[in-house]
């Protein structure tokens, strides 16, 4: 599975958005731009795209901006990456006329996608806003 940069970006936004959630009015996708240093015109776009799957919901007017459109503690990593790169599939009949090394490999593969899968359906906002409150630890570089 590779995550895209689109996605990555998708996924800093949310967290952001989730930081943001106790606050009164919505967030500026400047802000968030600027939080989290997002191309302004790309990240308008993912958070359109992000409207439209039902992650986020949008305020109009000078004073407008986004929210999320639920509960942090229930949207996982993975929903918001399938929202914006789409579901990962794979397609195990490629491989069909190239050899049994191909479907060996190709077995694996489908195994690490499934795996990772697992792993981000596991991560919700919640988490990753409790981890990004917690003060850092000392940071040594060698």
């Amino acid at each position: 599975m590779r995550i895209s940069a689109k996605a990555e970006y998708a996924c800093l936004a949310v967290l952001e958005l989730a930081l943001r959630a106790d606050q009164a009015e919505p967030v500026r996708a400047s802000d968030i731009a600027d939080a989290n240093q997002i191309p302004l015109r790309f990240l308008i776009q993912i958070l359109l795209q992000l409207k439209g799957a039902g992650h986020v919901t949008s305020v109009r007017g000078a004073a407008g901006g986004y929210r999320l459109a639920g509960d942090p503690a229930k949207i996982s990593v993975w929903e918001i990456v399938k929202a914006i790169d789409g579901p990962q599939e794979s397609h195990p009949d490629s491989d069909r006329d190239r050899g049994i090394g191909w479907k060996v490999l190709r077995q694996v593969w489908q195994t690490v996608n499934s795996r990772e899968k697992e792993l981000l359906e596991k991560v919700r906002f919640d988490q990753l806003v409790k981890e990004a409150l917690q003060p850092q630890a000392n940071m040594y570089y060698i």
